[in-house]
């Protein structure tokens, strides 16, 4: 399609140094054993891959020229692309700039396209030092994809569907002041990510698109989430293994699933979370408040997870701790370590402030079985 038919307005593509907060500092890896995100660098390249080791200057980006693809929809490497390279659009080395995004980039509605990667579409891989800001929207254009979803058409074989946009391997990330909807499956996802703030974006989806997740964090490390508004088919927010020190503020979630720590531990494996505090969130209309949800025969654990500040309004089931996930009948010995409760005169430890219209004794059933 020619290039005036652009849906895409601007789209900008810089890089910036940047010093991160010292709340936010890096701490030594811990040997998690996560689940695999499923991206391959060396299998699938990605549309943005551009690693900035310390002591490298950004003018060795600029020689690199560093390409951006994208058309008015945009789809894997296979489709015809317009190719822009970021110096055509004044960038410069100075270490000053930042990437920024104005208009609409929308996503192919081909799923041909996707034939070389069915699980990606926008992937940021092992790029340092980066701000992704501009106040543009990124439509996923997952009506398509929702359609022949197994969840919507149960004669339907289960297959993957691209992730909108993937930070992979990222360190010292800001990505601020973006919209995003209609993502395939996850909108965003931070994958191995260490000192990240994600802060005034807007994540929308329908109620009833399958899997579509808001916010997931897989493998990261300090990470600050806030000022977000999410609503969307799946979970607002989810948070799996391999993840520790995760901040999330003042979240507006609904609809949706809530706020969700897991699943963890399917198929036997092992997953570790800690250090989670959710706190100023205000949930509605959503078939559930804050959860935690772990398979039966996993093994790991889910620790020093803080719920705090959350307000909930015609929330279905505003606190889960289901370690049943996987829904088998028969209890398993082997279960993920979950350490948000004090088991002392039912005082839960890990949930204050707690607030809503809809919290009842009922509400609280999963938890004092697993206590």
């Amino acid at each position: 399609m020619a290039l005036q038919n652009l849906l895409l307005l601007v789209f900008i593509l810089f890089v910036s140094s940047f010093s991160c907060y010292s709340t936010l500092q890096e701490d030594p890896p811990y040997r998690y054993i996560h689940e695999a995100s499923g991206y391959d660098s060396q299998a699938y390249p990605s549309y943005f891959s551009m690693a900035i080791e310390d002591g490298e200057y950004f003018e060795n980006l600029i020689k690199r020229r560093t390409e951006l693809k994208m058309l008015n929809k945009v789809g894997s490497l296979s489709t015809s692309v317009n190719t822009v390279n970021v110096d055509d659009f004044g960038a410069k080395g100075d270490g000053t700039d930042d990437t920024e995004i104005y208009g609409t980039i929308e996503a192919s509605d081909d799923r041909s396209d996707y034939k070389n990667d069915g699980k990606h579409w926008l992937v940021f891989d092992s790029v340092q030092n980066l701000l992704v800001e501009g106040g543009g929207t990124i439509n996923g254009n997952g009506n398509i994809w929702w359609q022949n979803s197994c969840k919507i058409n149960k004669a339907l074989p289960c297959k993957d569907a691209p992730t909108a946009l993937t930070f992979y391997k990222c360190k010292n990330l800001r990505v601020n002041n973006l919209k995003i909807k209609d993502a395939q499956q996850i909108h965003v996802s931070f994958e191995e990510c260490t000192n990240v703030q994600a802060s005034s974006l807007t994540i929308s989806a329908p109620e009833n698109s399958p899997n579509t997740d808001g916010i997931h964090v897989t493998g990261t490390q300090n990470i600050q989430i806030s000022s977000c508004v999410i609503g969307t088919g799946d979970d607002c927010i989810s948070v799996v293994s391999g993840s520790q020190k995760v901040q999330a503020m003042d979240i507006t979630c609904g609809p949706g699933h809530g706020i969700s720590i897991g699943s963890l531990g399917s198929g036997h494996s092992e997953a570790y979370v800690s250090d989670v505090t959710v706190s100023r969130a205000k949930l509605s209309g959503t078939t559930n408040g804050v959860r935690i949800k772990t398979w039966q025969g996993g093994s790991g654990s889910a620790s020093n997870i803080n719920f705090q500040n959350v307000e909930m309004y015609n929330v279905s089931n505003p606190i889960i701790i289901d370690q049943n996930y996987d829904g088998k009948a028969k209890p398993s010995k082997d279960q993920i370590h979950v350490e948000v409760l004090y088991n002392h005169a039912s005082y839960l430890k890990g949930f204050h402030g707690i607030m809503g219209n809809n919290i009842s004794p009922r509400d609280l059933e999963h938890i004092q079985r697993d206590l």
